[in-house]
Parts: structure tokens; sequence; C-alpha cells
């Protein structure tokens, strides 16, 4: 029985295929039309799918929709009722959209893929916590679901159990921890729903100065971890901004304009909103598992994807483990609400977990055969080199030492908002310059922003103050001390920005200026051919992790096919791009003639 589940229409868009449970394929939309955080119908994402399984629409049972469009509709109407005279400019651009497209769900999936079948309408946080708790390795979990608003719900916590997953807790609009990191996002001159993750890098280099004015003017926090928002502060329920005129007065000003130089006091907001998500996180936990007893923690939703948050409570040993959905945002909630159908809807028995999760290493998106490479290279008459695999990945070991950058693409794209090896960028994380050069040259982007190293997942102790996988990016922790390079008495007396150029380590392009690293591990069964490329790296140098970065320019969505992997690589400064089995080196390639300019064409974000 195949069931197809979409999210659609905020931002993220995505489908996703199961099969009798089993995840077959997913994909994010933006991959396909090349416009980042796409929030269309999927309609190339659910094509994708269809393909990837062969099959066509009539062959699936039921499409999941991941929420419930007229309880979201109430909600909005409630907000507005409840603030009369506020909000009129705000109510009146949002409406026309949900009139002719957001409550007409099924007119629309019908015009979109041809399907006149059942649709079913999970909750919000129902895929969430159901993209959590099935793909994870667990038999049993606690969820707990963290993000900028569902229908009513912001957070929610439960129980997952064999085929059920079963919410026992709510926090409700507008009372939200993932608007709030929002909030401090436009504030700091990010946007939202695409710079949180920026403001998690920006923290590390500022003081938790507003901490405080925070816990004193903004929310009122409870041991429990619910909390309620003093909305005075904030503009996001009936406004177009996220914050207003008291909230910058609190904070000593008005909102950084995007592009504009940082200072101190938006590092210091940074990391003071990051230390209170931190410390709310926290509370959940030990209430959670205080009230469930489970051993296990299974997170999604968007505020899932902050990876510090997410070490601190690996390291707090509040769970004896966690599994974090890779796809954490609203593109997870495709799989979740497909799930959801599978074992609540058609009450179908949940499979005997393993070892390993049932995520597939997320590599589940579109792959492109030797074949296929190589008749896209004749179609354009593009000179490469095809290679059988050891000695593919002998010579990219040895560009990698050369110092030479890598773009990387073999197998199946990942979903989820992180490359994991088969559409990344990659380098040599000994390198003193990799850092600056990925940055300032390849991906065109903000030069604070560390970069991820991936590790062999059975090396990961030796290099890393981690003693678990963390397969999917999610996970941040410090480089282990003997690794670590100690700061001159001169340096040490460095603050803000100036911290970026000293070297902390052994690996300096991973390591973030509080020695910390946000850590993708490598398991052969997850990805054979990245694991042996780093394998190979390992004995050649003694060092196993490279760099890895996603395989885009700032805004950009990750590349998709061979094309937009030879595009980016000709617009960049990237040395060499493997594809499959064939090497391009960037000396032998014809003049490229863009015919865009890519800078205008991807927003920045």
């Amino acid at each position: 029985m195949y069931i197809l589940g979409i999210s659609a229409f905020y931002h993220d868009s995505a489908a996703a295929l199961i099969k009798d449970g089993e995840i077959i394929a997913a994909a994010q939309e933006e991959r396909f039309t090349r416009k980042k955080h796409d929030h269309n119908f999927p309609s190339n994402a659910v094509k994708y799918c269809l393909k990837e399984a062969g099959i066509d629409i009539s062959q699936i049972e039921a499409i999941a929709f991941y929420d419930k469009p007229f309880l979201k509709f109430n909600r909005l109407l409630e907000t507005y009722l409840s603030y009369p005279g506020r909000g009129l400019k705000s109510f009146m651009m949002a409406i026309p959209l949900w009139i002719k497209q957001k409550l007409w769900i099924p007119d629309i999936i019908e015009k979109e893929t041809g399907f006149t079948g059942k649709i079913l309408y999970p909750e919000h946080h129902e895929s969430h916590a159901a993209s959590a708790f099935f793909p994870s390795k667990f038999d049993e979990a606690a969820f707990l679901t963290i993000d900028g608003v569902g229908e009513y719900a912001t957070a929610s916590y439960g129980v997952g159990k064999g085929n059920s997953v079963n919410i026992l807790g709510e926090i409700n609009f507008p009372h939200s921890l993932g608007l709030l990191y929002s909030a401090f996002t436009y504030h700091t001159g990010f946007k939202v729903n695409s710079g949180e993750y920026k403001v998690m890098g920006l923290a590390p280099y500022g003081t938790p100065k507003y901490v405080e004015n925070i816990y004193k003017y903004l929310i009122d926090l409870k041991e429990d971890g619910s909390f309620k928002m003093n909305m005075d502060y904030f503009d996001y329920n009936t406004g177009l901004k996220m914050t207003n005129d008291k909230f910058s007065e609190l904070f000593g000003g008005p909102a950084r304009e995007p592009e504009t130089n940082l200072t101190q006091r938006e590092m210091d907001l940074a990391r003071s909103v990051q230390e209170v998500t931190e410390e709310i996180v926290l509370r959940m936990a030990r209430h959670i598992r205080k009230e469930t007893g489970m051993k296990n923690l299974c997170l999604a939703g968007g505020v899932a994807l902050n990876c510090v948050a997410n070490g601190i409570l690996l390291r707090e040993k509040i769970f004896d483990n966690l599994w974090i959905q890779p796809a954490a945002g609203d593109a997870g909630g495709a799989l979740g609400a497909a799930l959801i159908a599978h074992y609540h809807h058609f009450g179908n028995t949940a499979p005997k977990k393993g070892e390993r999760d049932l995520q597939k290493g997320s590599s589940l998106g579109p792959a492109y055969k030797n074949e296929q490479i190589e008749e896209f290279l004749k179609k354009y008459n593009l000179p490469a080199v095809r290679l059988g695999t050891d000695e593919l990945l002998d010579t990219a070991t040895d560009l990698m030492k050369e110092g030479k950058i890598l773009g990387w693409f073999h197998g199946r794209m990942e979903y989820g908002p992180r490359a994991l090896g088969n559409r990344s960028i990659i380098g040599d994380a000994r390198n003193p310059e990799m850092q600056k050069k990925m940055n300032l040259k390849i991906k065109y982007r903000e030069s604070f922003r560390p970069f991820a190293p991936s590790v062999m997942y059975d090396k990961v102790h030796e290099w890393f103050d981690l003693d678990c996988e963390s397969p999917y990016m999610l996970l941040v922790a410090d480089v282990v001390r003997e690794k670590q390079r100690k700061m001159t008495e001169e340096e040490s007396k460095l603050w803000g920005i100036d911290l970026l150029n000293i070297l902390r380590s052994d690996i300096p392009a991973v390591t973030h200026v509080d020695y910390s690293a946000r850590i993708q591990t490598v398991h052969p069964d997850d990805n054979k051919r990245y694991y042996d490329l780093i394998n190979s790296f390992y004995g050649k140098t003694g060092c196993p992790v490279i760099v890895n970065t996603s395989f885009n320019v700032r805004g950009e969505p990750i590349v998709e096919s061979p094309l937009d992997a030879y595009k980016c690589f000709m617009r960049t400064e990237i040395d060499v791009l493997v594809l499959e089995n064939f090497i391009l080196y960037k000396e032998n390639q014809p003049a490229f003639h863009d015919d865009i300019k890519w800078q205008e064409v991807y927003e920045l974000d």
C-alpha cells in the first residue's frame, strides 16, 4: 500500500512516499524549482516520488496533508478578532491566499496530481511527532516537537509506542519558542524561517548580557518548561514584523538592517536567546522524562534543528538516547503525515526495530547513474575523466590533501536541510585557510559561519567529546582537549568577530570559536562511498575528519542534478567536481557563459 505525504503553502514544501510503512522517497520542492524554501504545491517532488517507485497516482491509497487547514484558519480569525482594530493590513494580505488556495487542498491536489481518492489531515504537531518517532530506532520513546506554530500548538510532547503516537501536552500560539527565536533572528537582521541557524552560529561570539531582560520582560518560564510570552513586545500575531518599538527600546535599538555590518549587540542578542532556548528545552525535557518515564527521546519541529541545544540535551543525560528527524522542519511534516495515515488511520502494525534507524541515512531523493552523467557530459561537451571507484577515492583524497576544494555529487539527494555527503562541498579540515576560502570564495556567505566536520563514526570519540553517532549533523560537541590549541595570552583577550582568525585545533576549518563543532558521523551502512572516502583520507593523513558543507551558494537550494552541480562548480572557486565516477577539473573546462546573474536570482537568505 502506497501513501503519499505532502507539506505545502508555508515554507519548505515537500512530498514523501511510503510503501507498507517503508520510506521509499522524499524530497523538498525547492531542489527542483531552484527557489529556496519554495512554499508552493510540491508538484515536482510528487512526480519524483512516483517515478522513484515506478507507479502512477492511481496506485496511491491515500494522500496525507501535514496539517488541518480549517483549524489553522480558525486560529487566524480568532487572533485577529482578539485584537480589534489591529492587524487589518496583515489580515487583508493573508486572506486572499487562504480563499484562493489554502482552504481548497483537495481541489489543488486533484488539479496538480490527478488524485481523486482519500485525503487525510493529521494535525501539524502530530505529523512532526510521527516523523520523529516512527523512523527512529526505538520501539517506544517520548517525543518533543517545537516549532513556530502549527494550527494552534507551538510545542507538544507525548509518547510513541508501536504503531501510535499520543500527544500528552501542548503549548499554544502566540506563546512559541520558535517564534521567540525568530523574533531575535529578525532583530539581528537575518531572514525569518531561514536565518535562525545563523543566529545559532553567531551566538558563541557574544555574551549573554540580555538573558535577564528576556526573562524579566519577554517570557514567564515555569519549572516544567511551559511559558507565556508578553506580547506587548512582539508584532507577529497581527502585524507584518516580528518585533515592535518596545522590543527595540528594550534591546538598545532597532532591528539591524540586513547585510549591514554585525556589531557586538547582535552577537550578544544571539548568545542571549540561544541560552534561553537551551534552558527551555532542558526544562521541557526534564518534565517529559518525569511524566512519561521513557528512556528515549525523539525530536522534531524547526527548533529541533538547533544542534547546539540538542548537544547540551545529550550531555545532560536526561534521556539515555536521542533521535532527531533530519528533516525536522515543515518538510519533514510530509513524511510524518504519511506515517500517521499508515499507522493511525489504516491501523497497520509497526515493525520490530533494530540497531539502525529507518531513515536510510536520509538519502531519499533522486540519484543519477554513471550512464546518465556520461550523457550529460557529452550533451554539453564537457571534458571529464572516468575512474574506477578505488582510483576515484584515491585521487579525491590526494586533491583534498593538496588543499583543493571538491564538489562531491554521489547517490541519492538528501532529504532535509543538511548535505550529508551526497550533495556536498568537501575539503581538508586541517587546512587553516579552508574556512575563509569556503565562506568567501565558494559559498559567498558571512565569514563568521562555521563549517561542519564529517567524521568516521568509529573515530568520532578520538576527535570530539561525543560517544554516540550523529548521522544527521544535529549534535554539537567540543573538539577533544588534546586536539585543541591553547590560545596565547594575547589571543585570549580578543572578543567578538576578532576571534574568528585564531586557530583553535588540529582541525581549524571545522572548529568554532568556542571549540565546538556541528558533527556528522558517517557510517558505511548509511553512505558507504562517503565513509570509504574519509577512510582513504584517514589512511593518508591520520585524520578521519573532512569539511562538509552543502553543495550550493548562499541563497541557492542544494543542487539536485548534474547540471545544477556543474553550474555551481563553474560559478564559484570550487577546484574539482566529482559527478559519480567522473572527475572534472576546473582548468580543463570551456569558458562558462552564465546566462543568468545568479546573485540576483538567488535572493540572499
